[in-house]
């Protein structure tokens, strides 16, 4: 079988991902800003801090464009990751678009948490 037609890519663990590609570094129009669904006015880094911790929001804010992921957060995937990444083989044919698309089958969690 050729590379281009294979489907099901079964990554060693030592494939896992070390950042998260932030999409908004790249994207050509700013998030939509967020309100305070009572109070109506913007949110701030402090109303956030009251609900998340601070890395997280940190790296909900951040404009670069990758974010290291936490070694904590990596032994966490280690786990039960890597589960199987397929190529929507179809979905691109029926898009007709030269982009190689691909998507997670997170059926295969021991936990069932999908």
């Amino acid at each position: 079988m050729k590379d281009q037609d294979q489907t099901r890519f079964l990554l060693h663990e030592s494939d896992i991902p070390r950042f998260w590609y932030n999409m908004n570094a790249d994207s050509p129009v700013a998030p939509t800003p967020v309100f305070n669904p009572i109070t109506k006015e913007l949110i701030t880094k402090d109303a956030l801090e009251v609900l998340f911790p601070v890395p997280l929001i940190e790296q909900e804010v951040t404009t670069e464009r990758f974010v290291p992921i936490p070694e904590e957060v990596r032994e966490i995937y280690r786990l039960y990751r890597p589960t199987s990444l397929i190529r929507a083989h179809r979905l691109e044919k029926e898009l007709n678009t030269p982009a190689h698309i691909y998507f997670k089958f997170e059926g295969e969690s021991p936990a069932g948490s999908h």
